[in-house]
């Protein structure tokens, strides 16, 4: 090995440094990000998961306590496990399906289309906080013009952010109100699939479900990963609906001196990343923090894994 190195010239070494040199200088500004902005939080998230710290005196070791309390002794911890695995299971679905099926139908319609994308894309825009403010006072039990609307039309009038049971459902409806980013995205893919491939199968005499099957689905399946692998990762950092949802319902949208049951109603809307708010910002309680912080990080890039594994087994059986 060494003969073979001494043979290689030094014009062509010196070439071969000036080039690795140019490809680091022209990558140093996604390292020097990722190192600042995912490495080095996330090294400092699982360092601090083990230590006692409240955010004012020096972290002393504290081996697995911060572990042992979160999973064992904080009471809401599994309940805000449960809801977020529920949100990300329904939520994404549905935004999915939605988003799919609204951007199908608008490419078929031959006059007004751009009236629709328009009407189905604004409500994407809204900012978060004022949506799920409007949300909560249209789904009033009381005085909301949906209830009353079913209450004239005969139908049963759910307690929607005041209802355990309805809570998490009415966020669910917020989120897909707010579809507009995805049905832009895959009406994008909807209009790139071939029409030759749609002529083909419509004269061997395919229908309408076998064309989507074995047309539309192939074609459009890594924009459909792309739309389930990032909702997923927003649904698990899911915070601000939740929780201006349940302050507005339980009365509690301002002031100071105000009681406030985070999760309101009965934990129903309590999540992952409100236990973090929770216990690093409301507890000082930074090590049990980082420990749930560690957790939905996991959380995600399971889900992630598991999805890219399953789409690559899809593609290789095609």
């Amino acid at each position: 090995m060494a003969l073979v190195h001494s043979t290689v010239p030094p014009a062509l070494r010196r070439k071969r440094r000036r080039e690795r040199a140019r490809t680091l200088a022209f990558l140093s500004p996604w390292l020097v990000g990722f190192g600042f902005f995912f490495l080095y939080p996330l090294v400092s998230t699982v360092y601090f998961s083990f230590m006692h710290y409240d955010g004012f005196t020096a972290p002393t070791f504290a081996g697995l306590q911060n572990w042992t309390y979160v999973l064992t002794d904080y009471p809401s911890f599994w309940k805000g496990m449960g809801n977020t695995l529920w949100l990300v299971v329904v939520m994404v679905s549905l935004r999915v399906v939605f988003g799919l099926g609204i951007g199908m139908l608008i490419i078929k319609v031959k006059s007004g289309a751009g009236f629709f994308r328009t009407a189905f894309y604004l409500p994407y825009l809204a900012p978060p906080v004022a949506a799920t403010m409007a949300f909560a006072f249209l789904l009033n039990p009381g005085t909301g013009p949906v209830n009353h609307l079913l209450g004239e039309l005969g139908l049963p009038q759910p307690g929607w952010f005041t209802d355990p049971s309805w809570s998490k459902p009415a966020l669910t409806m917020l989120a897909v109100w707010g579809i507009g980013d995805l049905m832009v995205i895959f009406m994008a893919a909807l209009l790139d699939v071939p029409t030759e491939q749609y002529e083909a199968a419509e004269l061997d005499g395919a229908g309408s479900f076998q064309r989507f099957r074995y047309v539309t689905l192939p074609n459009i399946s890594p924009i459909v990963m792309f739309a389930v692998v990032t909702g997923v990762i927003q649904t698990m950092q899911y915070y601000t609906q939740a929780i201006v949802a349940g302050k507005v319902a339980s009365g509690v949208i301002g002031g100071s001196g105000q009681q406030f049951e985070p999760g309101y109603p009965h934990g129903s809307t309590w999540t992952l990343p409100q236990m973090v708010y929770n216990l690093g910002f409301q507890r000082f309680d930074t090590g049990s923090a980082c420990v749930v912080a560690v957790i939905l990080f996991a959380l995600s890039m399971a889900f992630t894994s598991i999805l890219l594994r399953r789409k690559s087994g899809f593609m290789n059986e095609d």
